[in-house]
């Protein structure tokens, strides 16, 4: 519709050259330099499919009222017939060279309006805050940059679909899971581009794209994007699993290292208590060996402190023994405080 507007357009601008032309006294060369100049002007501003029908009406304009006989579209004089050939290689050649230098302005800007958004996508990815997923984060700023009106993409390790873009993808769930396990891109019912999303040659999900069609070129850089943005989510996850792994070992030192050296204190008063007692009682008798089973669980629980402050396991050591009964026989009590031998 658009096209065949142009093309009436560039027909009445032709018609309205013409009628300009008959009321002035010019000359057939003087009215076909015009016819070049409104054909040039069209195709630089429209094409060359616009400019190629302005040619063809210009030069039966020239023919019919310009060229002798005036008035029909046969000429008399050779010359005329040169004049003519002349005019509407000239109109076209010049068309479609101003037709192709107004395609290549046109893919130059394409291009770099791509590399501009493509850009900012990067940029986008580089800045993500962490504050959203950034599957979730990457389609909704695919969708925001390239103008998508719905984004899909299938992250393959976790087996999750993100969406981005006013509206949504229907029924588009086994598609993506299908294009990410066959590595391939092809073209799903609504419309939408789908296309596998690889990092080292291997498929880690794919990406729906709707909307305008996109270059294939344009797609791949979306969807290896995508695959960076991915693998360096999941490099700065585990990085941070790795520094609350750190941290928490850190703060498990430091604990035991505190309650090591709270324990240091009363164990040192009670293997010196023990001591001074023992040194005052006899050598034989239950009080002397129950000093004696003091100091001992207190070197017991001084090896213990020392392994935790040093980060050590603990060396195992005999359990506590109890003493010996008034009978002569010797009991043996449990690390829970629960007498053996009863």
């Amino acid at each position: 519709m658009a096209s065949a507007l142009r093309a009436a357009i560039s027909i009445a601008a032709i018609g309205g050259i013409t009628a300009v032309n008959v009321r002035l006294p010019l000359n057939p060369t003087t009215v076909a330099l015009t016819y070049v100049f409104a054909i040039l002007t069209i195709a630089t501003v429209w094409g060359i499919l616009e400019s190629t029908i302005a040619s063809i009406v210009a030069m039966l304009c020239l023919n019919f009222f310009f060229l002798p006989p005036v008035g029909t579209l046969t000429i008399s004089d050779p010359e005329n017939w040169v004049a003519l050939a002349a005019f509407m290689a000239t109109a076209t050649v010049t068309s479609q060279l101003s037709g192709r230098a107004r395609r290549r302005a046109l893919d130059m800007a394409a291009r770099q309006r791509d590399l501009e958004r493509l850009y900012a996508l990067s940029r986008a990815q580089l800045l993500w805050s962490g504050a959203t997923a950034q599957g979730t984060a990457i389609a909704t700023v695919i969708a925001t940059i390239f103008g998508r009106s719905a984004v899909a993409l299938y992250v393959r390790r976790t087996d999750t679909i993100s969406r981005g873009g006013p509206d949504d993808l229907p029924d588009v769930e086994g598609t993506l899971r299908a294009v990410a396990r066959q590595g391939i891109v092809l073209q799903h019912n609504s419309g939408a581009i789908i296309t596998a999303i690889r990092l080292g040659g291997a498929p880690i999900g794919s990406l729906a794209l709707s909307g305008e069609p996109l270059s294939d070129t344009v797609v791949q850089s979306i969807a290896n994007l995508a695959a960076i943005a991915l693998e360096r989510a999941e490099g700065q996850q585990a990085m941070a699993q790795a520094e609350a792994a750190r941290r928490s070992g850190e703060l498990r030192a430091t604990l035991l290292d505190a309650v090591a050296h709270e324990f240091k204190t009363p164990l040192t008063s009670i293997k010196a208590a023990a001591t001074g007692l023992g040194d005052r009682l006899p050598a034989s008798g239950m009080e002397r060996e129950l000093t004696t089973i003091i100091g001992e669980e207190s070197d017991r629980l001084e090896a213990l402190r020392f392994s935790w402050a040093s980060g050590r396991a603990a060396t195992p050591r005999p359990g506590p023994r109890c003493p010996s009964s008034p009978s002569g026989s010797t009991s043996t009590t449990s690390p829970a405080g629960s007498t053996c031998g009863r």
